[in-house]
């Protein structure tokens, strides 16, 4: 298709027009509407000036007249024109009139400009005035369509005769055209000042709509909500000033945003601090770990900047909540797993002794180091078995603990403790408490005194509360840094996974409406989680 085939295409169907060209032109018709309107009521205005003025002019000329005591005397004469014609035809070429006639009360002219008109009878109405009121109308007499006037000259209350004064209306048009010039020069300066102005606003328009038409800015619309609220992950746009200016119906859904957060800040939705700290920031995130609403939400974050112009921020987000869960059970499976390797392999080295011992022929040794090993084992589960009172789980989580303790030589005191069963689900107790030892023996591993690490629990005010505390270095920085993940302080573990146990707790507790918070020194992890009303929650 050529060019003047697309522009004979586009002159033919003004929808695919351009917004600013639709715009362009709308405002040259409206505005051409305006300025013929305008000039059409100014000359209307000018005429219906000219017509007052002229009623004005020739009522105050025929008062004068009717108020002279020449004109009375002039009625009572025996020939009235002979007085009245040249004091008339005075008045009128004084005044620029187009008549002065001086009646009598039946109308029979006294003077008039055409003098071979005297005494005939006056063309017009004249009873009204002949009652002693004024006439004011337009007539066609004898000269023409005038703009004219009657008004009774009396004496002692007594109409005695009748003056006319009017102008024709040929004399009022003149007046009008006389101020048409000015009208149309008003209205083209109007009409060029209206076409600069809409030439601007068009250009501004064309700019910021690149040149699109209607159709094109509403198909790209459709297209645009289309795939925003089909795309299966959370979309947030964010302005530069952390304004929520567009969410998707997933991101309404995991954030829990009211139905009013449109245009508000993000500080103002009720989400996290962290939360909070993402969507506000000028920092760009790839997969962070966030907790909101009590789900677990991988976020991405990236910097809007069309044609080099930061705009704003899009934010991503896809809901990890179970996937998380699994992976806290699976590292509580691995702590459970890595206790019973300790164990099978301390009873590996026992039972290897006590055989050796046997072949070497010491029995009665092998016997003693048998007892003794069974009463520590023995002992050492009695102590934890007396100690924690309540979930049957936690208890075999300690074990494992000790035992595991005890192979990295790390001394783990369990202080008397009460954890019902109705204080959280199996699975979430055994990530907080599993995930919390396991960060205290990271923390006094290094140390070249004692390593101490304690636990202790208890319930009050319908709260359980458990404390784990150690003897390390502390955390360093930001302490909410440490419940994000992939944040450590060490070097990366085994399959990357340092950075996850306390991000781990903390969607527990999130999930769980407790709380937790980090004291010390001695550094100190302390969980609250109010208890459920039964067991089966």
């Amino acid at each position: 298709m050529t060019t003047e085939t697309r522009a004979h295409l586009r002159l033919r169907s003004p929808r695919r027009w351009s917004v600013a060209a639709q715009t362009f032109t709308l405002e040259v018709v409206v505005a051409l509407f305006v300025v013929v309107a305008g000039v059409a009521g100014a000359y209307v205005q000018a005429r219906h000036y000219s017509t007052s003025r002229a009623t004005d002019q020739v009522l105050a000329v025929a008062e004068s007249v009717a108020a002279q005591p020449q004109v009375i005397d002039g009625l009572h004469a025996i020939h009235p024109s002979a007085t009245l014609q040249p004091l008339a035809e005075g008045v009128r070429k004084r005044t620029h009139t187009d008549f002065v006639v001086i009646m009598s009360p039946r109308g029979t002219r006294y003077s008039h400009p055409n003098p071979t008109l005297i005494g005939h009878t006056f063309v017009g109405h004249i009873r009204a005035a002949a009652e002693g009121h004024r006439v004011v109308e337009d007539y066609t007499g004898t000269l023409g369509p005038s703009r004219r006037c009657v008004v009774p000259v009396t004496e002692h209350g007594r109409v005695i005769g009748l003056v006319s004064v009017g102008i024709r209306k040929t004399e009022v048009r003149h007046q009008v055209s006389e101020q048409l010039p000015t009208v149309l020069g008003a209205g083209l300066l109007a009409a060029l000042l209206v076409g600069l102005g809409t030439a601007l606003v068009s250009r501004r328009v064309r700019r910021q709509t690149h040149g699109l038409g209607a159709q094109q800015l509403q198909e790209m619309y459709d297209y645009y909500d289309a795939v925003v609220h089909a795309v299966t992950d959370g979309l947030l746009l964010i302005d530069l000033t952390g304004r929520v200016r567009i969410a998707n119906d997933e991101a309404i859904r995991l954030l829990d945003l009211p139905p009013d957060f449109t245009e508000r800040a993000a500080v103002d939705l009720g989400l996290p601090a962290p939360m909070v700290t993402t969507l506000t920031d000028d920092r760009a995130r790839h997969d962070e770990l966030q907790i909101a609403s009590g789900r677990t939400l991988v976020v991405s974050k990236a910097l809007v900047a069309p044609r080099g112009k930061a705009v704003g921020y899009v934010v991503t987000m896809r809901d990890r909540t179970e996937l998380v869960a699994l992976t806290g059970e699976l590292d509580s499976a691995r702590s459970l797993a890595e206790a019973l390797r300790s164990q099978t392999h301390e009873a590996s080295n026992r039972l290897h002794t006590i055989v050796s011992l046997i072949e070497l022929g010491h029995t009665d040794r092998a016997l003693n180091f048998a007892t003794e090993e069974l009463d520590q084992a023995q002992g050492l589960t009695d102590r934890v078995v007396g100690a924690v009172d309540g979930e049957p789980a936690l208890t075999a989580l300690l074990l494992g603990k000790a035992a595991q303790a005890r192979e990295r030589g790390i001394s783990l005191l369990i202080e008397d403790s009460t954890v019902p069963e109705n204080a959280a689900p199996t699975a979430d107790l055994v990530t907080i408490v599993g995930n919390l030892v396991d960060n205290a023996f990271d923390a006094v591993t290094d140390l070249d005194s004692d390593r101490i690490v304690r636990f202790h629990a208890d319930v009050k005010d319908g709260w359980a509360t458990m404390r784990v505390t150690d003897n390390g270095p502390g955390l360093s920085g930001d302490v909410e840094q440490a419940f994000r993940r992939g944040y450590s302080t060490k070097e990366t573990g085994q399959a990357g996974r340092r950075g996850v146990g306390l991000a781990l707790v903390a969607q527990s507790v999130a999930r769980l409406h407790g709380t937790v918070e980090v004291l010390g020194p001695p550094t100190q992890f302390v969980v609250r989680l109010p208890l459920r009303k039964d067991s089966d929650d």
